[in-house]
C-alpha cells in the first residue's frame, strides 16, 4: 500500500550537518519526497506533536530539545513507507540501534553524563511516524494540503509492473 510518513530531522541532525546524508538514504531506497520545509518549532507545535507526552515528567526536556534549533520536516511516500522508514531509522535509543540504521550509524547519545541525572532527552537525530494512522495525523500537523505535492517519478512505472 502506498503511504506517506512524516520525518523530522531534529536540531542535532541539522546542527551536525547530517541532513543531506539522511535524505540520500531515503532517496536511495526509492522513497519520494512529497513536501519539505525548514522550521523553527514553536512551543505550540511541540506540544501538539508530542501531545501524548505533555503530562509526563520527562516532557520538559523533550520540548527543550525540539525547540533548541531548527528542524527539517518532510513527508516521504512509498509502498509500505512507514514500516520501511522505521526500519531504516532504527531503535529510539541510539545505543540499541543496529549498524546500518540512521540512528545506529549517526546518532550519538550524549546524556546522561557520568553522575548526571537520567532526565535528559534522547538525542536521536530523527523522528519518524510510528504507524500509518500517526503518519496521516502528523503530516497534516506540519503541512498544509498545498504543501504536499503529488507527482510521478520514472521509478513509479517500475513499481506498477
Amino acid at each position: 500500500m502506498y503511504e506517506k510518513s512524516l520525518i523530522i530531522i531534529k536540531p542535532d541532525g541539522v546542527q551536525r550537518g547530517l541532513v543531506g546524508n539522511i535524505i540520500t538514504r531515503f532517496e536511495n531506497v526509492g522513497l519520494k519526497i512529497h513536501g519539505m520545509k525548514f522550521v523553527q518549532p514553536t512551543q505550540e507545535m511541540a506540544r501538539t506533536h508530542y501531545s501524548e507526552h505533555v503530562d509526563k515528567a520527562f516532557y520538559p526536556t523533550v520540548e527543550e530539545y525540539i525547540l533548541s534549533g531548527p528542524v527539517l520536516v518532510f513527508a516521504l511516500g512509498g509502498m509500505n513507507a512507514v514500516k520501511k522508514i522505521r526500519l531504516m531509522v532504527g531503535a529510539t535509543e541510539p545505543a540499541s540501534s543496529a549498524p546500518g540504521t540512521i540512528r545506529g550509524d549517526l546518532a550519538h547519545q550524549s546524556y546522561p553524563d557520568p553522575g548526571e541525572p537520567d532526565d535528559k532527552p534522547i538525542r536521536n537525530l530523527i523522528h519518524a511516524s510510528g504507524s500509518s494512522e500517526e503518519a496521516v495525523t502528523e503530516v497534516k500537523l506540519w503541512f498544509t494540503d498545498d504543501e504536499i505535492i503529488e507527482y510521478g517519478k520514472i521509478t513509479d512505472e517500475l513499481l506498477a509492473l
